[in-house]
């Protein structure tokens, strides 16, 4: 009986070669093509340092309820702080990047605005929280060091909004108010990770938002009516960290 069974196992070994060495051969069906092109860590996660550069210009527009011609007048401080984001590989060339972090800003008076108030003035103080959706496109053949250029967009909105500031004798700022409005903007992106090994990586990354908004400053005293104007911020995000894909 054991013989019989013995010589019926190797039967079934021999017969299943030939099958087993012609599916190794056969071409794959979608799925199994997606599973294999998917042999790599698809979710990424940087923490990074980050420095929100602007490149501002602003000018008032209408000044105590009436038009008037543009007169510039609006300076942006620069931010670091900490940023998280989250990337998925759709492919091992092709992510996309979600950026979510926090800003801090003074804004200043530049121009003739300045000369009013003094050039170390600080008028009205925001935060920006501006997510940024990225489309990015990773080259692989370079080893450990792995470029990508992205484009994107990016909504920013404005909170935490207040007006200060002293005129040049001393007398208080009189508007009591400050709001900027939320814009969405154009970005691009350049950067590199240098992966140490599969998982963990140092990253350098820098983007470029083309960002337009608008302002107000207002007297809620009602002794003055509302001064507003437009600002272009158009940051510079300049950042570097580690990178851990999984």
């Amino acid at each position: 009986m054991k013989t019989i069974l013995r010589g019926a196992v190797i039967g079934a070994a021999l017969l299943a070669t030939p099958a087993l060495a012609a599916d190794i051969g056969a071409p794959r069906t979608p799925f199994e093509s997606v599973a294999v092109a998917r042999d790599f860590n698809p979710w990424q996660i940087r923490l990074r340092a980050l420095a929100v550069i602007p490149s501002p210009s602003g000018a008032v527009t209408t000044l105590n309820g009436a038009a008037v011609a543009a007169i510039p007048n609006l300076g942006i401080s620069t931010s670091v702080v900490p940023e998280l984001d989250i990337t998925y590989y759709f492919t091992k060339n092709i992510a996309v990047e979600l950026i979510l972090g926090v800003t801090p800003h003074n804004v200043r008076p530049t121009g003739a605005l300045a000369g009013a108030l003094g050039s170390t003035a600080t008028i009205g103080k925001t935060w920006l929280l501006p997510p940024t959706l990225m489309l990015q496109y990773h080259f692989t053949d370079f080893g450990a060091f792995k470029p990508y250029l992205g484009v994107g967009l990016n909504y920013t909105m404005f909170f935490s909004q207040s007006a200060q500031g002293a005129m040049a004798n001393g007398a208080p700022f009189t508007y009591n108010r400050f709001s900027v409005a939320p814009a969405a903007g154009v970005a691009l992106q350049v950067g590199f990770d240098y992966m140490i090994n599969r998982n963990w990586g140092i990253n350098v990354d820098v983007k470029k938002i083309f960002l337009r908004s608008t302002f107000k400053y207002t007297d809620t005293t009602g002794v003055l009516a509302t001064t507003s104007g437009r600002v272009t911020i158009d940051p510079w995000l300049v950042s570097t960290g580690i990178t851990y894909r999984f």
